[in-house]
């Protein structure tokens, strides 16, 4: 059983249904956590300015530069 960091609610994530470096999100406060490691299933809470940073470079790479 998981529990967010942030409200510390049970996120009910099976560590066989996650993988390494996948984004999960509580449905309870809606932050976004990456998935650190899944044994045991370790979670990291996503900077919201690197997360944007990086839809902008991939954006970027895509040739879209809205």
């Amino acid at each position: 059983m998981v529990y967010c960091p942030e409200c510390e609610s049970n996120l009910d994530i099976d560590e066989d249904e996650v993988d390494e470096g996948e984004i999960v999100t509580c449905p309870e406060c809606g932050t976004d956590f990456e998935v650190v490691t899944v044994s045991p299933l370790a979670l990291k809470a996503v900077d919201e300015n690197e997360y944007e940073e990086d839809d902008e470079e991939e954006d970027a790479e895509d040739g879209d530069y809205s």
